[in-house]
């Protein structure tokens, strides 16, 4: 090598913040944005949607794959439906999208409170949602709605000021390339038409799922990464999961994906200390017309969830699944809207708050800190007295009802903050559902 070539290698290394291996990517913190903003809404939607069914407590999304067990419900259901010869190929030009509406989606997700968006570019079964010159006649673009869905609703998200990301599945159950040449699917195909995603649109998060057939190293993940954050055009401040590789989880990466984990603890990836609960409001994440209105959570523990993930330290990604001519089911609105609502009032006790790590355990109230404050979030109404463990050794302690004016009386104990709440009826409630006191105490340790 010559001095030439070694200096101008050396320039473009110290370019490069970030090399193809996990000891660099691993340094790279989450961005700050995406650990403030708590609640993100989760989107699958594809051809999986024109049948949109799946057994109780299933994925819908997975028709495809359930379909080829001859004894499984799906394939019952797909007979007795469609009929043996109709195949799953044929439901995309069902897949029409005639009242999609991304403003629509814009409004009721920016209603609800999220902050950010993620949805479903590709699933295990291959469709693309967008004009993708790596995928002929099997895209949004060249069959079905013949619309760059996903282009659309980046810029719907946007213009309402949220963040925009996407899903994309690694591996595709029936794609012949990747199932007779891993390697060239990854090279020829995968790579490409990831790139072509960011390129395009330039997400806020990159989301990928269904790594766990191959390690890291076979989907070239590091590879990938690196180009990522050094060379390509995505915000610079782009927020990335944990599902790289087998070999990912929990261990490299961005911020740890619990699925339907209810995790308890706070987390997590190590050296990140940040999770994603990523959950449905039934058990599906595409939408199953086999469930009924009593699978679907309430508003009640729907927020509740919400609470309990943020408190312990993460965020929580909430899954909606549209239907094939694009609306989202009213059910899932109405949910949205409320927790919007609820939002609207008790939104300083949840975006940009961290977990506090000595809160006392109480049975039906969860804490959250910020500043010099912490927020004791009551999942039920504690009567006219909020009895909260001194756990700080505060000497004194000044408190406010979120969504109601005025301060609250407060004795402070050697053991415990006591807090006379308003004398409120249904009437004149600030909030449904939950409702927050913020506590600002005086002397003792410092939040933590």
């Amino acid at each position: 090598m010559t001095l030439a070539m070694a200096l101008a290698l050396t320039v473009t290394t110290l370019a490069q913040p970030y090399q193809p291996t996990w000891e660099s990517l691993d340094k790279r913190p989450n961005p700050q944005w995406f650990e403030d903003a708590k609640f993100g809404i989760f989107i699958h939607w594809g051809v999986y949607s024109v049948p949109s069914w799946g057994p109780k407590g299933k994925y819908s999304e997975w028709y495809w794959h359930d379909m080829q067990d001859p004894n499984g419900e799906t394939w019952k259901f797909h007979v007795k439906t469609y009929g043996e010869k109709f195949k799953y190929q044929d439901f995309a030009p069902m897949f029409k999208a005639e009242l999609y509406d991304p403003n629509q989606w814009a409004d009721v997700f920016a209603r609800s409170g999220a902050k950010y968006v993620v949805c479903t570019s590709k699933h295990h079964e291959g469709f693309s949602m967008w004009p993708d010159p790596n995928n002929w006649n099997w895209n949004a673009m060249d069959i079905g709605p013949h619309r760059d869905l996903l282009g659309e609703l980046v810029e719907a998200v946007r213009a309402r000021g949220l963040r925009m990301g996407f899903y994309y599945s690694f591996y595709e159950w029936f794609n012949p390339l990747y199932r007779s040449d891993v390697h060239r699917y990854v090279d020829q195909y995968m790579l490409p038409q990831m790139k072509d995603l960011v390129t395009r649109y330039k997400p806020d998060i990159f989301w990928p799922d269904g790594e766990w057939e191959h390690p890291s190293k076979v989907w070239r993940s590091t590879e990938f990464l690196a180009w990522l954050f050094n060379e390509s055009p995505a915000p610079k401040d782009i927020a990335i999961n944990d599902r790289w590789g087998k070999d990912c989880r929990d261990r490299h990466g961005g911020f740890a994906t619990p699925e339907y984990e209810f995790r308890e603890k706070n987390g997590l990836l190590t050296g990140k200390g940040l999770f994603e609960e990523c959950q449905g409001m039934g058990r599906s994440f595409g939408y199953n017309r086999n469930e009924t209105p009593d699978e679907y959570r309430s508003a009640t523990e729907l927020l509740h969830l919400l609470i309990g993930t943020v408190a312990r330290g993460g965020n929580l990604l909430l899954d909606i699944g549209p239907g094939a001519d694009g609306r989202i089911p009213d059910i899932m609105q109405e949910r949205l809207l409320e927790m919007g609502q609820w939002l609207q009032v008790n939104g300083d006790a949840i975006y940009a708050t961290d977990r506090w790590a000595d809160a006392p355990e109480m049975e039906h109230v969860k804490f959250t800190r910020k500043g010099d404050s912490f927020y004791a979030i009551c999942l039920q109404w504690p009567g006219r007295n909020l009895s909260i463990p001194n756990t700080l050794g505060a000497k004194e302690a000044a408190a406010v009802m979120l969504g109601m004016e005025g301060d609250l009386a407060v004795s402070v104990t050697g053991d415990r903050i006591d807090i006379t709440m308003p004398d409120v009826n249904p009437g004149n409630m600030p909030c449904l559902h939950a409702w927050c006191v913020k506590v600002t105490p005086k002397g003792g340790k410092p939040l933590r």
